[in-house]
């Protein structure tokens, strides 16, 4: 219960306006180009009525916002969680516009989201809810206005559902409208690991700026879905030793290291982490205070508040989540010498793979997998090199670089377009 109303309060789009008002303050904007960014262009809301298998119909709320199209059409997301609110929509929309910014692919940012548990629906009712979704947004969606994919506990099969109702409509397939779709139905190759893979690529880049040999180094995973549990395979790979893990029922942890293919086929059987033999049973809030050297937020939003920041013992913070860092946290972080990857720079290889999914669905093309990972690293690289230089040259936390990047970008781009009519 204390943990409930501890978080409760944390306001994730007044969270993204204050990361935003630090970046226009320090860049000096202007107050007309503050006022345009400082909010999203479109809020859209719809209740729509969904058939259910006992023969009643529901009424479930959705929302799709467009934070900023100055550089390109929306991108981002669709989440289904009974958490969903407008506010988080519209704090995931803005981070979407300065994460295709950063890494400086042509999207402005969106986000999606229905109020409800889809663990609690039937695939019939699943389907169902999406098909109606997709057809009330479609006024916003197109793959040259906003282009939607998949984000938490939506997936590809949920992904192919949108694209059929859109070609449906249309009279033709259109594989453009969503990425994140299974490889059958024009997906790209690499999606499903490209956001684990980009945190493994930047983390490899800030090791090397620190001097952090990852071979002798330990990891924390905060979160061990899609993103979690690739990151730790992958940077197990790399050498590292993985001490803990979590997921939604709580974490374990081992100082001697866990064998990250043996937890995920623990999870899959017992359908958690916890209880993993070998290892001791901790906290979610716990995995993030272990001792180690790099920890991996990917979980959910304001994981790391002012109340537990003092406390992490990682040097290295790599965000594959959305959001897992308030404000607050930053600064005792910064304070206390750790360096962060921000999640609009660490995880941006989803929609950057996303958009490559897109590149490929509109030329009709199809590009191997190895292809795809060759460019994502020279993209992310590319961002991390970027964001490192800003951040050495302001004397500033890498958020507050890679904010100093992408605000920057997005402003140059309005400003050039100037203001219709």
């Amino acid at each position: 219960m204390t943990t409930e109303h501890a978080t409760t309060p944390i306001n994730p789009w007044a969270v993204a306006q204050q990361q935003f008002d630090l970046a226009a303050e320090r860049l000096g904007l202007d107050d007309g180009m503050r006022a345009v960014l400082r909010e999203p262009r479109r809020e859209f809301t719809v209740h729509f009525p969904v058939h259910m298998d006992d023969g009643s119909v529901r009424v479930f709320t959705g929302y799709r916002v467009q934070h900023n199209l100055g550089r390109g059409p929306a991108k981002g997301g669709i989440r289904y969680h009974q958490d969903v609110s407008i506010d988080e929509v519209k704090a995931l929309a803005m981070w979407m516009t300065w994460k295709c910014a950063v890494v400086g692919i042509p999207y402005g940012g969106g986000k999606g989201g229905v109020i409800v548990d889809p663990k609690q629906l039937s695939m019939r009712e699943l389907e169902s809810l999406t098909r109606r979704f997709f057809t009330e947004i479609e006024v916003l969606v197109g793959p040259e206005k906003d282009i939607p994919a998949p984000d938490v506990n939506t997936n590809s099969q949920i992904m192919a559902w949108m694209m059929d109702t859109y070609s449906m409509h249309a009279g033709y397939t259109v594989p453009g409208v969503v990425t994140g779709k299974p490889i059958s139905l024009g997906g790209s190759e690499g999606r499903n690991e490209a956001t684990a893979r980009c945190t493994v690529y930047c983390i490899v880049e800030a090791a090397r700026h620190l001097g952090i040999e990852l071979p002798k180094s330990r990891v924390a995973v905060q979160g061990f879905g899609n993103a979690g549990s690739i990151a730790a395979t992958l940077i197990e790979d790399e050498g590292a030793t993985v001490v803990a893990v979590s997921d939604s029922t709580g974490g374990i942890a081992n100082p001697d290291g866990l064998e990250i293919s043996k937890v995920i086929k623990w999870k899959k059987e017992h359908g958690t982490v916890q209880g993993f033999p070998g290892a001791t049973d901790i906290s979610n809030a716990e995995v993030l205070e272990v001792d180690c050297d790099i920890l991996i937020p990917a979980a959910l939003e304001n994981q790391i508040t002012e109340r537990n920041a003092g406390n992490i013992k990682a040097r290295l913070i790599a965000e594959a989540a959305n959001g897992p860092t308030t404000p607050e946290a930053d600064r005792i972080l910064w304070k206390n010498s750790k360096f962060m990857i921000p999640d609009i720079l660490c995880n941006a290889g989803g929609v950057t793979v996303s958009y490559f999914e897109w590149v490929q669905d509109l030329n009709r093309d199809h590009w191997s997998e190895e292809v795809v990972n060759a460019k994502l690293k020279e993209i992310m690289t590319k961002a991390f090199r970027e964001t490192l230089a800003i951040a050495r040259r302001e004397q500033c936390d890498m958020r507050t670089a890679a904010y100093l990047l992408a605000v920057r970008r997005v402003a140059d781009a309005m400003a050039m377009r100037g203001l219709y009519p």
